[in-house]
């Protein structure tokens, strides 16, 4: 049985979104990142205590689209990965990552300067400069749904998995990033696949027994 460490909020929603759409079971293990006390099991499989972590018999790995990209190899062919070539390979490949190093990384300082940092540093240059760099990486997503629905052209694939959830969390974090119609629209694309939403419930049931 497939495991993921993580909950509904954080980016192992990636992983188990994925699952959802291959078919493929796993087990939830719900992390609350912000208990008083770290969590031995995740601090034992990871020792640089983050999320997500999954781990696939003998196998573990960190990193979501790492993890993502495991999968999809291990578990595969799925036409979430398009073939090296495939016309729609380099779209697929050059989003898939840009929805972690490109948005979802850049997103984490402004988001922690807005929550946790002390008020007279919330506003500071380093977060500042990171949501720029956000705007500025936004403009390749609002040119690419210029030309197609998806960010791999006109089929759904991994690469929305990854933009799709750094468009969330800009949205439920409220930083700043402000979604025009054709984003909001395709959100709602991708939000209403039944795989995102089972994979939604049972991110959500999980947490509750954390």
């Amino acid at each position: 049985m497939i495991t993921v460490f993580g909950g509904s909020t954080s980016r192992s929603f990636r992983v188990v979104w994925l699952l959802e759409e291959m078919g493929l079971a796993c087990r939830i293990r719900p992390v609350n990142m912000l208990a008083d006390e770290p969590d031995a099991g995740l601090m034992a499989v990871n020792p640089a205590y983050y999320i997500p972590v999954l781990q696939d018999g003998d196998v573990t790995m960190v990193e979501s689209i790492a993890i993502m990209e495991y999968l999809m190899a291990r578990y595969g062919p799925t036409p979430l990965a398009p073939a090296a070539n495939d016309r729609a390979f380099p779209d697929y490949q050059q989003f898939l990552h840009l929805g972690e190093a490109g948005l979802a990384t850049l997103m984490m300082p402004v988001i922690v300067s807005g929550f946790l940092a002390p008020e007279p540093e919330r506003n500071n240059w380093a977060a500042r400069w990171a949501l720029e760099c956000v705007e500025n990486r936004m403009k390749l997503v609002r040119r690419q749904l210029a030309r197609a629905p998806y960010m791999a052209g006109d089929s759904f694939t991994a690469a929305d998995i990854s933009v799709a959830y750094a468009l969330e969390l800009s949205q439920k974090t409220g930083i700043g990033v402000e979604l025009g119609e054709a984003e909001q629209a395709y959100l709602a694309r991708t939000s209403g696949r039944p795989a995102y939403r089972r994979a939604l419930d049972k991110s959500e049931a999980a947490m509750e027994t954390a």
